[in-house]
């Protein structure tokens, strides 16, 4: 007896469903290739007009047209996932990215960097933050993935600070969600030893203390350290990233075990120019005010004046002169809006130096 007639499906039907797919298959492939066509089309229009390949507007408006079109029953965040794919193969035939991110390979940033841009682009490991802006403003990498705040642990300095020396520009943000897994190559009653940073230590104390209670915890440089410590030693496990445990060869143990399953991490792209407008933007500014009373509080009422909405400030020494601060600011709009422009010029009269980072479309949900 066949395994479909066990579990009561009649063959005859069940075969029927399944010549229905494979025509559905044949002809979803067939409009693939044809849009793949146009799409090769469009790289050699690029090309000649040095316009860049990767346009964060455009792709916010492809996934949004996409979540309109969508009828169901097939969830939208699974057609975003197909899609998202979709445009990374277009990528690589209009002309290959390379994306460089906070290495190593298998760390949340590697894996930020998968989620947004797909697995057809080049993605590149770099030592530190700096390193990946510098490679961006040098043309070594089209784009650079770069964390910048996280829901619990707050602002990523490293970042603020190397926009004070960088003329790379921000042209998209990501929200990675940031689940933690339990990575080994042996079964859980043999593990002895958990590796991970510290920090990652501190997100999964709940979990640590009623399962892995008497196992012994071995801070490492990274995640992605740890699982490669793990991949070798025997009695080893790491906590670190789904991504981290393919790359290693490791099988999840334990899976979504940190305390805050909450936990975000915003991630900005940064490339060489922003982004054009996409009807649903933020426009980050970087400035340091007068050294007079009220500048700070002058400045973030031009922007209330003008109705615009701060959703991010932070504040970072200038390292130039005592207590003097670069501010750094999310405001929703364009720059190109013209009530944006009229309230950044009208900003500039209270500070020393105001730059605008770069415009971009806003991230609605983590990946």
């Amino acid at each position: 007896m066949s395994q479909d007639a066990i579990n009561g499906v009649p063959p005859a039907d069940l075969e029927e469903l399944r010549r229905r797919i494979d025509e559905l298959d044949e002809k979803i492939v067939e409009l693939l290739n044809a849009r793949a066509r146009v799409v090769i089309e469009i790289g050699k229009l690029k090309q000649q007009a040095r316009v860049p390949v990767y346009a964060p507007d455009r792709e916010k408006q492809i996934l949004l047209r996409l979540r309109n079109l969508n009828r169901g029953p097939l969830p939208d965040r699974c057609l975003e996932a197909v899609w998202r794919e979709l445009m990374s193969g277009s990528f690589a035939l209009e002309r290959p990215l390379r994306i460089g991110y906070l290495g190593p390979p298998g760390s949340f940033s590697h894996l930020a960097a998968v989620r947004k841009f797909g697995g057809s682009v080049e993605c590149v490991p770099l030592p530190d933050i700096a390193t990946v802006f510098e490679e961006v403003v040098r043309g070594h990498t089209d784009h650079g993935l770069v964390p910048v705040e996280n829901s619990i642990g707050g602002g990523v300095v490293d970042t603020l600070d190397a926009f004070l020396h960088s003329s790379a520009r921000i042209c998209a943000e990501v929200l990675i969600s940031v689940h933690h897994n339990l990575l080994a190559k042996e079964p859980w009653d043999r593990i002895t030893r958990i590796c991970s940073k510290p920090e990652v230590f501190s997100q999964c104390r709940d979990w640590l203390s009623r399962v892995a209670k008497g196992r012994e915890l071995e801070a490492t440089a990274s995640t992605s350290k740890a699982a490669e410590i793990a991949s070798r030693e025997p009695g080893t496990a790491a906590i670190g990233s789904v991504l981290a445990g393919e790359l290693y060869d490791l099988h999840v143990l334990f899976e979504n075990i940190e305390d805050n399953p909450d936990n975000v991490t915003r991630f900005f792209v940064i490339g060489r120019e922003g982004a054009r407008r996409s009807g649903d933007d933020k426009t980050a500014i970087m400035f340091t005010t007068a050294h007079k009373p009220g500048a700070l509080a002058a400045v973030l009422d031009v922007f209330k004046d003008h109705g615009i909405n701060l959703t991010d400030i932070e504040k970072r020494p200038s390292k130039k002169v005592n207590w003097e601060y670069y501010f750094f600011i999310d405001a929703q709009g364009h720059y190109d809006d013209p009530h944006m422009r009229q309230a950044i010029e009208e900003a500039k009269q209270h500070c020393l130096q105001l730059t605008v980072l770069g415009s971009y479309p806003r991230a609605t949900e983590a990946l």
